[in-house]
């Protein structure tokens, strides 16, 4: 666990002063984690504000609980550390009885302490069980089951949807192959095979072979495009007006639904382009705050390399 307590928070300045804490008392971190965020905001929010914490990962949130408890009690929010997965975001907010929140950030990176943890099957460096699960407690789909039953048609396109793998059908072929001698149980079998399948002229350039494969396993083994769409449009509903959300993602297809999402919030109107006024009455609920998304500082990216490919999207509501 040594790496992800020194974990160093991306974007965390940016983030904390779009989150404008000191006006905005009652504040989500949808991905808790270490807290590394979240001990930050919760200095800014002092002992009048509510600092709600959401975590799937029962080992993150305890570490984070401990961090947060050692804020001096004077200086420290209210905290409502939850185990739960943010696609589930109308439940766990029912269950702290409030009306609305006023700011939440999503920081949709994969904790290390994931990937380091070999029996939880999600690095392609460690072999291990091929699990995957974000929440085996509650899980039951695992990469393992994937890559054994999955014709190859669906293999192939689960690859090259959620990762963009041009190799994706070649991949999916190698592995239906493979299976029919013994399953395919570890990910250190699965890497041979990605890597086996991809020509050596294309491996060496692009990083791990096997980074994109594994990225478009965990993403179907968790479903985690639906749960982000999920939890967006609940983040939505359950702002203040004038309540921030901001979002930090690392890869296209997250991004491109965060985008998606704010902009069908902040362009409401279905009316066709040609009438002049609006007549369907549909107003927007949104205001973007970031045009275009921003990206990490040369000088972040050199301390914590884990911010090369982080985008930040920022929006508030009306």
């Amino acid at each position: 666990m040594t790496r992800e307590y020194r974990h160093i928070p991306v974007l965390l300045t940016e983030c904390i002063d779009y989150l404008d804490l000191d006006h905005h008392p009652i504040f989500v971190d949808a991905t808790l984690g270490f807290a590394g965020h979240s001990f930050e905001a919760a200095r800014k929010l002092g002992r009048d504000g509510l600092l709600i914490g959401i975590d799937q990962d029962e080992v993150a949130l305890a570490s984070a609980t401990e961090k947060l408890e050692s804020i001096p009690a004077a200086d420290r929010p209210e905290l409502a550390l939850l185990r739960g997965n943010f696609g589930d975001l109308d439940e766990l907010l029912c269950s702290c009885e409030i009306p609305g929140i006023d700011a939440i950030l999503f920081d949709l990176g994969v904790s290390s302490v994931q990937i380091d943890t070999q029996s939880r099957g999600f690095s392609f460096k460690e072999n291990g069980p091929l699990d995957m699960r974000m929440d085996p407690g509650k899980q039951t789909l695992t990469a393992a089951e994937i890559v054994n039953t999955y014709n190859a048609a669906d293999l192939a396109r689960i690859i090259r949807a959620y990762s963009d793998e041009k190799w994706a059908s070649r991949i999916a072929d190698f592995i239906v192959k493979a299976r029919e001698e013994a399953p395919i149980e570890e990910s250190g079998q699965l890497v041979d095979l990605i890597k086996a399948a991809i020509p050596a002229s294309a491996r060496r350039a692009g990083g791990h072979p096997a980074k994109r494969t594994f990225q478009a396993l965990r993403i179907e083994v968790n479903s985690e495009l639906t749960v982000l769409r999920r939890g967006l449009d609940a983040a939505v509903r359950w702002l203040n007006p004038g309540g921030m959300i901001v979002v930090i993602s690392y890869h296209s297809l997250e991004d491109r639904i965060v985008k998606d999402t704010f902009a069908h919030f902040a362009q409401r109107c279905t009316c066709p382009p040609e009438l002049p006024v609006c007549a369907c009455g549909k107003k927007p609920i949104l205001d973007l705050v970031t045009r275009k998304p921003q990206l990490p500082q040369a000088g972040e990216i050199e301390r914590n390399p884990r911010a090369r490919s982080a985008k930040l999207r920022v929006a508030r509501k009306r």
